[in-house]
């Protein structure tokens, strides 16, 4: 019975120990990251920067893109009207398709 107390005890122990040894880790980091970033905050390259300029202007710009479209022949839209309709099972129908 002593070496089960003894081996519980010794259990209980251990996982104390790791559990407060990961703690001072885990605040350890996050006190070394929160003084790194204080000390050294990072900087921007310039290309992050052209990057981000690039997007805020693509996404504010509204210009309407002209889509080059290309004439598909009949015997190719013949094969896509028949595949339109085997995987629709015959309750889809393609009226219209151009090249991309």
């Amino acid at each position: 019975m002593e070496n089960l107390a003894l081996a519980l005890q010794l259990l209980v122990v251990g996982m104390l120990t790791v559990f407060a040894i990961l703690l001072i880790v885990i605040y350890g980091s996050k006190a070394l990251i929160t003084i790194v970033n204080q000390v050294a905050p990072e900087v921007e390259s310039n290309r992050k920067q052209k990057m981000a300029v690039q997007t805020a202007a693509a996404i504010l710009t509204q210009e309407v893109s002209t889509p080059q479209t290309a004439t598909i022949d009949a015997a190719t839209m013949e094969v896509l009207q028949q595949a339109v309709a085997q995987i629709t099972q015959g309750k889809g129908r393609l009226l219209q398709a151009t090249k991309v």
